[in-house]
């Protein structure tokens, strides 16, 4: 996966958007101004943080070591980084990425998440 996709797939679900609010450097993609991926689109090896489920995190870090690691500078009992360099699978990129969304969706107030499923 590329930069190019890798932000083209954030911002290609509802209400996401691109800001850079730590630096120009830094690509933070927001649902409703919650972070759901954080990324140096810029850095080789391309890393991208994503939300997880506690569990499944540390699943994935068994499963995947060194490509998927805790979240660097983030809670890292919620927080993973993963490596996109074309080791793991697109598919398997794309599905933790889709993940990291639907995780914060799940937790906006329930007026916001029906903000999000109109037309």
């Amino acid at each position: 996966m590329t930069p190019q996709e890798l932000r083209a797939l954030c911002l290609s679900f509802n209400a996401a958007v691109e800001d850079f609010p730590f630096s120009p450097e830094i690509s933070v993609f927001k649902v409703l101004g919650k972070m759901f991926a954080l990324s140096w689109l810029d850095n080789r090896p391309l890393t991208v943080n994503l939300k997880c489920d506690p569990e499944d995190a540390v699943r994935l870090r068994a499963d995947h070591p060194g490509l998927i690691i805790p979240g660097y500078h983030m809670n890292k009992r919620h927080w993973n980084t993963v490596t996109v360099d074309g080791e793991l699978p697109d598919q398997l990129v794309r599905e933790l990425i889709e993940d990291s969304y639907d995780l914060v969706v799940a937790g906006l107030p329930r007026a916001e998440r029906l903000r999000l499923d109109r037309p």
